[in-house]
């Protein structure tokens, strides 16, 4: 039988949030670099609203998050023998995603 394949959810940075106020989850050690990844991210046309970040560190397991529960998610990119989890709880946490190396 072959293994499961992980699910993988592409969508473009810019479709529209389903939160008034988006949920951002940015993990890594260097908070000013990942907010700079927020530069350009669109923004809800209609009303006043706000990001809610919320930062954890490198090391912070992802798997205390619940599903979909981030709008978006900036995380440092893991070491080789983390890839695989850091990348299974990405997709399931966050609609959007990016693994960066800052």
């Amino acid at each position: 039988m072959p293994s499961p394949r992980p699910l993988v959810r592409l969508a473009p940075i810019a479709s529209q949030f389903t939160r008034r106020n988006p949920k951002i989850l940015l993990g890594g050690s260097h908070q000013p670099t990942l907010l700079r990844y927020l530069d350009g991210w669109p923004r809800r046309q209609h009303g006043p609203h706000a990001f809610l970040i919320q930062f954890i560190d490198t090391h912070d397991s992802l798997e205390r998050f619940t599903n979909d529960q981030f709008d978006l998610a900036v995380v440092q990119a893991p070491d080789a023998e983390h890839a695989e989890s850091v990348i299974r709880h990405l997709t399931r946490i966050a609609r959007q995603g990016l693994i960066t190396r800052c």
